[in-house]
């Protein structure tokens, strides 16, 4: 059973940046792909970002290409979402997610990820 506790989430004003984190354990951290997702409350999880067990394949979200990067230390079995430009529309939860059977077509797939963290609170003032 992996276990994983996001933190990092806060206030931020808009166009400012926020890295949030995601510590994992009970499991062999590199077996999984990882990954960030979010929501906004009465709606289904929106893909953020993966991250394949070795950093080497990464995929994002159209709406925060360019401004949001995904990374991984093995060593420390945590992965990061580094957020920038931060938009009024970024102002959710943020939930991260592992999967040890994902493929590259399902990567984005909320279903596709077995074990979730309980979620961190993103909020960005304009």
């Amino acid at each position: 059973q992996v276990k994983l506790v996001e933190s990092g989430g806060g206030l931020v004003q808009a166009g400012g940046s926020l890295r949030l984190s995601c510590a994992a354990s009970g499991g062999t951290f590199t077996r999984y792909t990882m990954a960030w997702f979010r929501q906004v409350p009465g709606k289904d999880r929106e893909f953020v970002a993966a991250i394949r067990p070795f950093g080497g394949n990464t995929v994002y979200a159209d709406s925060v290409k360019g401004r949001f990067t995904i990374s991984r230390d093995n060593a420390k079995n945590t992965i990061y979402l580094q957020m920038n430009n931060l938009k009024p529309e970024d102002m959710v939860v943020y939930f991260c997610a592992a999967s040890s059977t994902v493929i590259s077509s399902t990567m984005r797939t909320m279903s596709a990820y077995h074990y979730w963290g309980q979620g961190t609170q993103v909020s960005v003032s304009s």
